[in-house]
């Protein structure tokens, strides 16, 4: 009997027109270019100008792009996961939503929320169905409005972050293709260190919390910073050796993008060139549960079938990990 594995095997992105760049951002906060570039690598970021759009508007776009470049028809799609840490609101899943706008009648849809991981463990979930057999079409959404939680007087968080939305479509494959390993970790010690304090059960909103802004996200950027270097890192190279992979058999690192130096970091423990490591963050910045779906978007032109990719990430609570797969398809 055939092993059936989980490939990715099609891609769409969607990010908005709005270009917050640097330079705009000094006349908003104290900070400047050289600073910002140096410490982050980023230079500019999108954000989603419309009040009246939500995350659900981006995730839209992205899986209308992929729909439209593959001519699939949306009801043959049995499952929509929505990966993001920004939904439209509460209770209500954004990603059935979802489903309901792009005509995928026969799906099923929930969120998954991880936050920078999310799209890394919707891609987990995402495989498991496939390989299960009972799903043949999934398809895994990655999208973030994060200028929706950032206090744009809080030079800490505001230079970072930028809204957008990726899409993968994840099939069964025959040919060994797809998905070949995971690493996913956690550790609730996070926890403290990157939040929203206000607006869950533990603290609802309330006047006060709003006053407080504490309905937006706040980090200790130079603890992140620590644990997203050594998690990252770690998990990177131990995929590598659990599947005897050298520096050489990798084609491409495709790394959350949060910051310049933690995806060098990973790529010298990994002992990878510059020309192998996967990197947009100089345009869109922080992206949350859409880095990775953007990165693969950005990038679909350049991968060969068979190609080793390694994904990883590292996300607030903390949430780390790396997927191994072999990329199956090269674009026409």
């Amino acid at each position: 009997m055939t092993k059936i594995t989980a490939a990715i095997t099609a891609v769409g992105k969607y990010v908005p027109d709005f270009v917050l760049s640097n330079q705009v951002l000094e006349t908003m906060v104290d900070t400047n270019d050289e600073w910002i570039t140096s410490r982050t690598g980023i230079k500019e970021r999108r954000i989603l100008k419309d009040k009246d759009k939500g995350t659900s508007f981006m995730a839209i776009k992205a899986a209308q792009d992929l729909i439209s470049k593959t001519g699939l028809d949306p009801k043959e799609i049995d499952l929509v996961l929505m990966a993001t840490t920004t939904p439209d609101m509460p209770v209500a899943a954004t990603g059935v939503f979802v489903a309901t706008q792009i005509g995928a009648t026969n799906a099923f849809a929930y969120d998954l929320q991880a936050a920078c991981s999310s799209f890394l463990y919707g891609l987990s979930t995402a495989t498991s169905y496939v390989e299960s057999g009972r799903y043949k079409k999934v398809l895994l959404i990655g999208a973030d409005k994060m200028s929706s939680i950032i206090d744009y007087t809080d030079r800490a968080t505001c230079i970072i972050f930028g809204d957008g939305a990726g899409a993968v479509l994840v099939e069964a494959n025959t040919e060994g293709l797809g998905f070949q390993d995971e690493i996913l970790k956690s550790d609730g010690i996070g926890r403290e260190f990157l939040k929203i304090e206000a607006g869950g059960s533990l603290l609802p909103p309330s006047a006060e919390t709003v006053a407080n802004k504490q309905h937006y996200v706040h980090q200790d950027g130079k603890t992140v910073f620590k644990y997203a270097v050594s998690g990252m890192a770690d998990v990177s190279e131990q995929i590598m050796q659990r599947n005897n992979l050298t520096h050489d058999d990798i084609n491409w690192l495709a790394p959350h993008q949060a910051n310049k130096r933690i995806i060098d970091a990973t790529a010298n423990r990994m002992g990878l060139n510059e020309e192998k490591v996967l990197v947009n963050i100089h345009n869109y910045g922080n992206t949350t549960s859409a880095t990775l779906p953007l990165l693969l978007a950005d990038f679909e032109d350049q991968f060969k079938k068979g190609d080793n990719i390694i994904l990883a990430s590292f996300g607030g609570g903390f949430t780390w990990g790396a997927i191994y797969l072999k990329w199956a398809y090269t674009k026409k």
